[in-house]
């Protein structure tokens, strides 16, 4: 096929032999399957900012660190070098959480290079070796789903014991191998100490995951391993290997809202009797008190 103009620079290079097709284009890039000498491995070619249809990505942003301190002054300033910056941090995200997952024990592709935008790794395949399918493209049996699912958690667990939530974790980005699932498609990955929202997009990851192998497996349904994953992460008991029930104590205590009203009600009685005194204060030095 025609070599795609962001991937010639490493066939130049000789990182690449041959490109032999397009495997998949989404909102982030673009997926070739290429020959690097005697391997096949996928090229992902992200796309530029302006073609991306990805939303919301200053929430998936929130808490990664940037080292160096220009860098994070023009990126929070938002000057045309900090976007550029900015940029770059958002395509290197990927590569880092690659290498950092695979070390942690993660099954997810591994990284083989990153050029210009171009991210070289792992072609993961079926037992044929043919390209490996999609989650939502595999029929599953009960016992497939309860085992697939149960890989898939132990590796969420891993990921948040390495600081990571992946944040857009479903059916349509882990793969399915001869060895079971492979997640894939990391450049949303949230920091999962220094995100907000980190909890909120590790339930939503894995209520996705349940709702999916729950349509083959039912008992999945009444599980909650999300909750109960952060809440050993919370306390600081949450290892790359913790054996998880998937139960979890919801708080039932309703709230007392007479009290809380009583509580606002003092808030503001004291708020007032404070601004009172201001007021006589400043009377009594003839001068009127400035609010702050």
């Amino acid at each position: 096929m025609k070599i795609p103009k962001r991937l010639q620079p490493l066939v130049d290079d000789g990182m690449i032999d041959e490109v032999l097709m397009q495997l998949m284009s989404g909102k982030e890039a673009q997926v070739y399957v290429v020959r690097c000498g005697e391997e096949e491995r996928c090229a992902k070619v992200f796309k530029e900012a302006k073609q991306r249809s990805f939303k919301q990505a200053a929430q998936y942003q929130e808490g990664r660190k940037e080292r160096n301190s220009r860098r994070a002054r023009a990126m929070s300033k938002k000057t045309r070098y900090g976007q550029k910056e900015q940029e770059q941090a958002w395509l290197n995200a990927e590569v880092d959480a690659l290498y950092r997952l695979a070390g942690a024990g993660v099954r997810v592709p591994e990284p083989h290079g990153f050029v210009d935008g171009v991210l070289l790794m792992e072609m993961i395949t079926d037992a044929d070796g043919n390209v490996a399918p999609r989650l939502d493209e595999v029929t599953l049996t009960p016992e497939q789903a309860e085992a697939y699912f149960a890989k898939v958690i132990q590796d969420v667990v891993r990921m948040l014991c390495a600081g990571l939530i992946h944040g857009d974790l479903s059916e349509f980005n882990v793969l399915v191998d001869a060895h079971g699932p492979v997640i894939i498609d990391l450049p949303q990955a949230v920091d999962a100490a220094g995100n907000n929202s980190a909890a909120a997009m590790l339930y939503r990851d894995v209520d996705n995951m349940r709702n999916y192998f729950g349509q083959y497996a039912p008992a999945l349904l009444d599980t909650h391993y999300g909750k109960e994953m952060w809440a050993l992460y919370e306390s600081g008991e949450l290892h790359p290997d913790s054996k998880l029930t998937g139960h979890f104590d919801f708080d039932t205590h309703i709230a007392d809202v007479d009290e809380l009203m009583e509580v606002i009600d003092d808030a503001k009685e004291e708020e007032a009797e404070r601004q009172a005194r201001m007021r006589d204060d400043g009377e009594d030095d003839g001068e009127i008190p400035q609010p702050y």
